[in-house]
């Protein structure tokens, strides 16, 4: 297989000396001498490339050993070399982050350049590597031109499914930028996922719901030997005891891709053997996705369930409870999702010939993550409504999977109500170049939306009020930056009040709508709503991000209570999306965000208690140590509180091979016990801790 690779590559054994920038054998060699630190099986991504594509020709996968002992010398100038590729690849990465946008991460590799310029250039690159044409090229990717970012690598979950061998554990442990931070606090957040420009290469882009063993341990030491890892607790870590509080259930969401498009359990058995150390560890079931655009993929009205079915066989068989989400938005237009799960195929036709079925920006950009609100009521979806398109999937699903609800394995219904699940407009997407901390921009410019604006205009008798506001600065504005968001600007003027009072109206009567229809559906069941936790800018007056988002809460005005009381009205939870974590180590470069998480979370808790809303939770940032797992405890058991009040659940994200593995899976289980009131004994270490 060697000398095939070679011929195939045009090397020989001779071209040792040349300095070859993708030389793929040296690489090899290089990497099995420092094998002792890589995770997976020690190639590099070129190999792998080539490994596949001979996979047919020849039966070996890896390169043989017989090229074993080679001179010390050699194995110098082979690093030397590599050093040399890397900082070429290095260069270029920078060139096209600065001048061309592109999501690539610091310690991107040649591969990540690659898969960025060909989707720059229309074709789909799957994170294994396969490659080809998309429908729609020669017109322009599906995303415009700035399709790149979408999970520019293979990530950590999707190459653990398909296992190519090009997992790095990185040694640098621990650096990161602020910028890396900042852009990592992000996925339920609200950025779509943290732009995986910064993420390094173990750590999967599905961000924030997974990370890599070394590089997620946040506020830990950690040694890399042997690619196992050695966790010290910080010594001055004072633990609170949690036992005696109330149960609090925990839900552990399952890998995007755990269902594939053709609605088929995508690894039946990996699945089971990590259901199965779920069990044992106490959790008390799994979140899980049901995807529009695999169920009703193909045409309108033909649902295909059969994979969720199987699932959903095999949770109750281990006596755990599912929570679905309704997702009806795009999985993989968000850097960081691994898999890539597009609306339904006749949807994007419909959006072809008219796009204004899709979110809008003052530019005109369209975002293709999920339908515009604008249509709820539009009878254009091949004469449906969007509502009756979403209510129809619903009945579908309650209809066919009817066992799971009515035996009470289903213990709760989340609606999808925007991009990411989430209640909001899409107003940072990365795709469009936005990056933390941003303020982002109104998403309400697809003619169906202006039609309303200009409707809500003419009653109050100010027809030249029918515009958008036009001196909101751009995606990466700071608020002081802008007539309208600044102190005393435009936002707390007649005009932007009356603006601001009616795109959030259009948030709160699409969530109305939507619940409603699901109460008819799930009637019994526990149904619920997912809320971000948009936090930056929120110590200025305007609370900018959070007016682009949808939520009207500047300083004088409470932007949350009417959504808790919609809420409210149709004995929905609120599911809340935030990442406290980062807050630990919040890059001071960015407190002139003048962000608060806590202030946040707390203002839309306090919503929710005051109108007797149910909370569920959910962490937006992965975490596998002590530390993380500390302070997630403490935004989900309110140890201060003198109502003792609650949470009715908590969601881990996301199930990940690196959580099922020695000490992570401990610390897991530590933080399970914590959330369900237990006692937990207190010594650092222990180390027999059964396997299933």
């Amino acid at each position: 297989m060697a000398t095939d690779m070679h011929k195939l590559l045009g090397t020989s054994e001779e071209d040792d000396d040349e300095d070859m920038d993708m030389d793929v054998k040296e690489e090899d060699d290089d990497h099995r001498n420092r094998g002792t630190t890589r995770a997976a099986s020690g190639s590099s991504n070129e190999e792998f490339m080539f490994q596949q594509s001979m996979q047919d020709q020849v039966g070996t996968p890896g390169g043989g050993g017989s090229r074993r002992s080679r001179p010390l010398e050699e194995k110098e100038r082979t690093k030397l070399r590599e050093r040399h590729r890397r900082a070429i690849t290095a260069r270029i990465l920078g060139g096209l982050r600065r001048h061309g946008n592109y999501n690539l991460r610091v310690r991107a590799d040649i591969n990540d350049v690659i898969a960025a310029l060909a989707r720059e250039a229309g074709w789909v690159v799957l994170p294994d590597g396969t490659t080809f044409p998309s429908k729609s090229q020669g017109t322009k990717p599906p995303g415009g031109s700035s399709a790149v970012a979408a999970g520019s690598s293979a990530s950590y979950i999707a190459s653990q499914q398909t296992s190519p061998p090009a997992l790095r554990v990185v040694s640098s442990v621990g650096h990161r930028s602020p910028v890396e931070l900042s852009s990592c606090r992000m996925k339920g957040v609200f950025a779509p996922g943290p732009s995986p420009y910064d993420i390094p290469p173990t750590q999967s882009p599905e961000l924030v719901s997974s990370v890599n063993k070394a590089d997620g341990l946040v506020g830990c030491s950690v040694d890399v030997i042997n690619s196992k890892q050695i966790l010290e607790i910080p010594p001055n870590l004072t633990e609170q005891d949690f036992s005696g509080t109330p149960y609090v259930p925990v839900y552990v969401m399952l890998p995007l891709g755990v269902i594939n498009m053709k609605c088929e359990l995508a690894d039946r058995d990996g699945l089971l053997k990590h259901l199965r150390i779920l069990k044992s560890i106490h959790v008390d079931g799994v979140k899980v996705d049901c995807w529009w655009g695999i169920v009703e993929g193909h045409s309108p009205q033909e649902y295909n369930w059969n994979g969720y079915r199987q699932l959903f066989q095999m949770v109750r068989d281990l006596n755990l409870k599912i929570q679905v989400l309704m997702s009806f938005h795009e999985c993989g237009g968000n850097v960081g999702d691994d898999v890539c799960i597009p609306l339904p195929h006749w949807v994007a036709e419909i959006g072809r010939t008219n796009p204004d079925i899709y979110f809008t920006d003052r530019e005109g950009r369209r975002n293709p993550e999920c339908l515009s609100w604008g249509i709820d009521k539009e009878r254009i979806l091949r004469g449906r409504t969007a509502l009756e398109v979403y209510f129809d999937y619903m009945r579908s699903f309650r209809i066919e999977l009817a066992e799971f609800v009515e035996d009470g394995v289903i213990s709760m219904v989340e609606i999808g109500l925007g991009p990411c699940g989430e209640l909001r407009y899409p107003s940072c997407p990365i795709k469009h170049g936005w990056r933390y901390p941003g303020v982002g921009e109104f998403q309400c410019y697809d003619k169906y939306l202006l039609k309303s604006l200009r409707k809500a205009a003419d009653s109050r008798g100010h027809l030249f009020w029918a515009r958008g506001p036009d001196n909101t600065g751009s995606y990466n504005s700071q608020p002081q930056g802008t007539g309208f968001f600044c102190d005393g600007g435009d936002y707390d003027g007649l005009y932007g009040r009356f603006f601001l009072k009616w795109y959030s109206q259009v948030l709160i009567d699409h969530a109305d709508q939507i619940l409603s229809l699901a109460k008819l559906v799930f009637n019994s069941s526990c149904i619920a709503a997912k809320l971000p936790d948009v936090h930056w800018w929120y110590r200025t007056a305007s609370h900018a991000a959070e007016l682009t988002a949808g939520f009207y809460n500047p300083s004088n005005r409470d932007g949350y209570a009417a959504i808790a009381s919609t809420l409210k009205k149709h004995g929905a939870t609120l599911s809340f999306v935030s990442g406290e974590v980062q807050v630990l180590n919040r890059p001071d470069d960015f407190s002139g965000a003048l962000g608060e998480p806590e202030a946040v979370a707390w203002q839309v808790l306090n919503a929710a208690w005051d109108s007797d809303t149910p909370i569920a939770r959910e962490n937006s940032l992965p975490c596998h140590d002590r530390v993380g797992y500390n302070k997630m405890l403490e935004s989900v058991k309110f140890p201060n509180d003198p109502d003792r009040r609650q949470l009715s659940s908590f969601a881990y994200s996301r199930l990940i091979p690196a959580l099922m593995e020695g000490h992570n899976i401990v610390e897991f289980e530590r933080f399970v016990k914590k959330l369900h009131g237990e006692t937990v004994m207190n010594h650092h270490h222990h180390h027999h801790h059964q396997q299933v």
